[in-house]
């Protein structure tokens, strides 16, 4: 393990988990960047395999060295690799089309959507209180879609399933963070990128279903092309933070508690106004700062509330 002896548990998970939202965010600018001229699961791949590089030659000497590939819980791994990917792919398809800071918005109502499938799936007793935290969350997904309206578009829903699956995710986490390291839970999420990146390069790389209108479908459907060199700093960038962002913020959930780490990722929501007006001329109208408000501080007040009432089910976004 990475030697922290003189930092306290809370100031380590607190920097960690900053900095891994810097890189997060980062990340998701470079994806928006290059979702108009390559296909999605070719960014994934590069992005993988300089991220892959990165753990083994960086992180790994750092904590386990090779031994970070050892487990006696695959299987659990490559469910959750294979769940992260889903989740990463239909969250990136959103940035194709979505502006940055909604696509964001409406992927952090993963808390909230933890908080019910605690109550679905593991039992859980959750008080009035949080159920209106829940209840003003989703009102602020319906104010930033906008359904019924000239404003709603198809792909608002992609940063939804996103965070839904994020949520269907956390079991296992809870199940596996326990006995697995952090570099080995970021070791395997790349693997599976690569295996599924290549499986669908293989199946419609060729371009021969590219010619679709939507942004979303052709950032799905594109041909790959060789990246231009110009695109080389952008790729690497994106690899860098999916390495050292992914073991960042496992590192900030294993060594503090959820609660205290979790509120630190919504800086993910501000940095995302700035980069979409900075980069992208994006500029969120009055009623998506509404919706945001709502989202952000149902989040908020549901990991302060879970907190308080000691719940296991503590929710957080569990960023890629």
């Amino acid at each position: 393990m990475i030697r922290t002896a003189n930092i306290s548990p809370a100031k380590l998970g607190a920097l960690c988990a900053a900095i891994s939202v810097i890189f997060f965010s980062i990340n998701d600018v470079a994806i928006k960047f290059l979702s108009g001229g390559y296909a999605l699961h070719q960014v994934v791949l590069i992005r993988s395999v300089i991220g892959l590089i990165l753990i083994m030659v960086l992180i790994a000497p750092l904590t386990d060295g090779w031994a970070i590939a050892r487990t006696k819980r695959l299987k659990m791994h490559m469910l959750r690799g294979l769940c992260v990917v889903f989740a990463n792919m239909t969250f990136f398809l959103g940035l194709a089309a979505m502006e940055l800071a909604d696509a964001v918005a409406i992927f952090f109502i993963s808390p909230l959507v933890i908080t019910v499938f605690s109550v679905i799936f593991l039992g859980e007793t959750v008080g009035s209180r949080r159920w209106a935290a829940i209840a003003v969350g989703f009102i602020g997904v319906l104010i930033m879609m906008r359904p019924g309206t000239d404003a709603f578009q198809l792909a608002s829903l992609l940063p939804l399933a996103a965070a839904f699956c994020y949520a269907g995710i956390h079991v296992i986490t809870r199940r596996i963070g326990g006995t697995e390291s952090a570099a080995t839970m970021a070791f395997y999420i790349q693997i599976m990128f690569i295996i599924v990146c290549l499986a669908m390069g293989l199946a419609v790389g060729d371009g021969r279903f590219g010619d679709q209108s939507d942004p979303s479908l052709a950032f799905l459907l594109r041909a790959w092309d060789w990246p231009l060199p110009a695109d080389y700093p952008v790729f690497l960038i994106i690899g860098t933070g999916i390495a050292i962002g992914g073991y960042l913020i496992s590192q900030a959930y294993r060594v503090t508690e959820a609660s205290f780490v979790a509120p630190f990722e919504y800086l993910a929501l501000p940095m995302s106004v700035i980069w979409g007006m900075l980069f992208f001329d994006e500029y969120p109208v009055a009623l998506d700062y509404i919706g945001m408000a709502l989202i952000l501080g149902a989040g908020l007040f549901t990991i302060w509330r879970g907190a308080q009432t000691k719940s296991p089910g503590l929710q957080r976004p569990l960023r890629r």
